[in-house]
């Protein structure tokens, strides 16, 4: 197998091409150079993909037998139709990065593969969509479903999608579970978001490379939503982070009225905790039954906290400092319960 990511420095591009050289097989990657270093191994393009003539460069390096796209995070719809277009005839595949945002119901309804998508447009613009007054539906994701209408146009058939909701695991840049880790490790008293039994759904960054990389080699096409199959409890998975980091902490759970009243953004401050009813209820069927295998959630957990441990830092990004709550804000909390 030939393959190109694009990206392929840090994260869940890193975790791709280090699983396909492992496999022995080709990989170009192709991007600016400014977020990483490109992995040892591969045959190295930097370029900007917003640029017609970087693109008609990279295609020189071609032909490959699939394309991974995860650089569309800040993309515009138009921006992944100019890379897509401009491949088209350099690739048989493209499998492409994409987010459960790109839903109509997300995060309110249990979410399935046939579930309605956002309308947008290929060759949208990056002031293309809106965010609700409840903060859904997303401008985020009115761009993530045109870029994968943008996909489509140019790939058809060999067009897949890959619909993640979290991504965890070593290398996190957005700083979720490591927040929690450090949470534990400093112990004393968590405020934890009732209840403890609700279940959340993320998937390792290792293992949603894998999937990548079987359907870059498969047949397929379509929507997958990549989700943990099983999942773990919110309370099994604080146990977790106590155990690996040793911590002797202990999880006050408190009632989501209660986190509201004293102000708690959901999914930053307490990070993983959100109270919409569909979003830890994203159905991956379809996935597994095309080759999707996810690792216990508390291995994830482990493997993180020992890189955490070993000094392993990502790349800076501005979402870092979104996540946590503030100690003094956590103590007056519990303070008043």
């Amino acid at each position: 197998m030939r393959i190109l990511v694009m990206g392929g420095t840090w994260f869940l591009g890193k975790a791709i091409v280090e699983d396909a050289l492992s496999r022995g097989w080709e990989v170009t990657t192709f991007n600016r150079g400014r977020s990483g270093r490109d992995v040892p191994g591969v045959e190295p393009v930097h370029g900007d993909r917003t640029i017609q003539e970087d693109l008609n460069k990279l295609a020189l390096h071609g032909p490959w037998d699939a394309v991974i796209d995860t650089s569309t995070s800040e993309l515009a719809p138009r921006d992944v139709l100019l890379a897509t277009s401009t491949l088209q005839a350099r690739a048989r595949r493209w499998v492409h990065i994409s987010t459960v945002s790109v839903y109509e119901g997300w995060p309110h309804e249990p979410l399935f593969e046939d579930s309605q998508l956002l309308q947008s447009h290929a060759d949208a613009d990056e002031s293309f969509g809106h965010t609700g007054a409840d903060g859904s539906p997303t401008k985020y994701g009115f761009q993530k479903a045109g870029g994968e209408r943008a996909v489509t146009e140019s790939f058809g058939d060999e067009a897949v999608f890959l619909r993640p909701g979290v991504i965890l695991g070593p290398g996190e840049y957005v700083g979720r579970l490591p927040w929690w880790l450090e949470r534990a490790k400093r112990g004393g008293h968590i405020l934890a978001p009732a209840p403890a039994e609700q279940q959340i759904q993320p998937v390792d960054v290792r293992d949603i490379a894998a999937f990548a990389l079987h359907q870059a080699a498969d047949t397929g096409s379509g929507g997958f939503n990549v989700t943990h199959p099983d999942g773990i409890s919110f309370g099994d998975f604080l146990a977790e982070c106590l155990r690996a980091t040793g911590g002797d902490g202990t999880p006050v759970w408190v009632d989501p009225v209660v986190l509201e009243q004293h102000g708690v953004k959901q999914w930053t401050e307490l990070p993983l905790w959100r109270t919409h009813a569909g979003v830890w209820a994203v159905d991956a069927q379809r996935a597994v039954g095309a080759g999707l295998r996810c690792r216990p959630i508390a291995d994830t957990v482990r493997d993180t906290s020992q890189w955490w441990s070993a000094n392993g830092r990502p790349m800076d990004h501005p979402r870092w400092a979104e996540h946590g709550i503030a100690a003094e804000k956590e103590a007056q909390i519990l303070a008043s319960l």
